[in-house]
């Protein structure tokens, strides 16, 4: 069974995903894509910062904090 899409940015600390989709602007698209935020690539929210701050992600090795607003460009299938 196929599990539904959300957004990173809905996950809860400690859900993993795989990304299924970067709907960004070409730059920051490849700003993303250049940290690890490809699409197939597995991802885990590590936690949030307070009151629509930050997100703590980790791609594999890698941990990235991410603002609110590019979390909302990326699409994930939770696992």
């Amino acid at each position: 069974m196929k599990s539904k899409n959300h957004l990173l940015s809905e996950l809860i600390p400690g859900q993993e995903a795989l990304i299924s989709a970067v709907h960004a602007d070409e730059a920051l698209h490849h700003r993303l894509a250049a940290l690890g935020f490809r699409i197939g690539n597995r991802i885990q929210l590590m936690r949030r910062g307070r009151w629509a701050g930050p997100l703590h992600v980790r791609l594999g090795a890698t941990d990235v904090m991410l603002r609110q607003t590019e979390a909302d460009l990326i699409s994930v299938s939770p696992q």
